[in-house]
């Protein structure tokens, strides 16, 4: 098994290796790759030093699996390049999501529908995979008619910048508009702005929320309305959900249903004060629900409180998880 992180010297890419060695995904020769600046820079990877290799070196050693989380632009680019040598790409960016030729997978939802003819994989946006990974069995056996979405996205999700953005920050540092990964202060406050804004008024971040779950959920009809927030925290993605569903559904079958559910952790006891946090969510692959309960305003209505670390389950472990599914099934070996 040869297989490529790129982009391994950012904030997803080094995590990506934690989520590899810790999973125990068997990987005979490993190949970091970076952009040309990085190139020769030395990454340790289970005890072992590797020196960071280019973006042609890594295509021409042919992996089997490259994982990609190197930005949009660098997808696009290269993605084809790996494909057409061979290689099977999990691309982690937003280049390939919408493709309606390109697998968007959730192993626990739609892995199974992955086949040796899928060459390009797309790894969804971290506050959809969350989401989803919730909503799939719940609209199984209830039917979701809408859904309004309200997220309170950690300032990691935007990368190193932000990281070093906060910290600047928190230690007291005015705001520097010209080294700020957002157009405001992070540090004790609450941006409503995550991506651009598009045309309707809603920012791009948003509107994956509304496209990438109908996709994944194999349904156009869902209606879908969300608002994403950039807030303060390290840890992890939460997500003030309200689901309108078709049909009746009985709040106790809902959590049971959410417990037998692969990758989720129900936290849902509010005489003890337990609820899904970011705090508690770092470093753990699990999606956190709680907060469940009816929507007293409306028919067929129920609120949920979902929280998942988004460096892992919102991205390197989802990656990771759809690398050892292509594995167990043959589909690459």
């Amino acid at each position: 098994m040869k297989l490529a992180v790129v982009g391994v010297t950012g904030l997803v890419g080094g995590v990506m290796m934690k989520v590899l060695a810790e999973r125990g995904f068997q990987i005979d020769e490993f190949i970091p790759v970076a952009s040309a600046r990085s190139v020769g820079k030395i990454i340790i990877f289970q005890g072992k030093e590797y020196p960071v290799v280019s973006m042609d070196d890594a295509l021409s050693m042919v992996p089997d699996i490259a994982i990609f989380s190197a930005g949009g632009s660098t997808s696009l680019e290269w993605a084809p390049k790996f494909s057409d040598a061979g290689t099977v790409v999990i691309d982690n960016s937003s280049a390939w999501r919408m493709d309606p030729d390109k697998a968007l997978c959730v192993p626990e939802i739609n892995a199974k529908n992955l086949t040796a003819e899928n060459k390009i994989i797309a790894n969804p946006n971290c506050s959809t995979i969350q989401m989803v990974a919730t909503l799939a069995p719940l609209h199984k056996a209830f039917g979701i008619e809408r859904l309004v979405i309200s997220t309170y996205q950690s300032y990691t999700g935007t990368g190193v910048n932000a990281v070093n953005q906060y910290q600047s920050e928190k230690e007291g540092n005015e705001f520097n508009a010209e080294t700020a990964a957002y157009n405001h202060p992070i540090f004790a406050n609450c941006i409503p702005h995550c991506d651009v804004f598009l045309e309707n008024g809603y920012t791009k971040e948003e509107m994956k929320l509304v496209h990438e779950t109908r996709k994944i959920l194999g349904d156009d009809s869902i209606k879908i309305t969300a608002t994403a927030v950039r807030v303060p925290v390290d840890g992890g993605h939460s997500e003030a959900v309200n689901v309108q569903f078709k049909n009746n559904y009985d709040i106790n079958e809902v959590i049971k249903i959410l417990n037998e559910t692969d990758g989720i952790t129900v936290q849902n006891d509010v005489a003890k004060n337990e609820y899904p946090m970011p705090l508690f969510a770092k470093d753990k692959d699990e999606v956190f629900v709680g907060r469940i309960r009816r929507d007293e305003s409306l028919e067929n209505g129920l609120n949920l409180w979902i929280v998942s670390d988004n460096l892992r389950k919102g991205a390197a472990t989802n990656a990771v998880q759809i690398a050892e599914y292509l594995v167990k099934k043959d589909i690459v070996s």
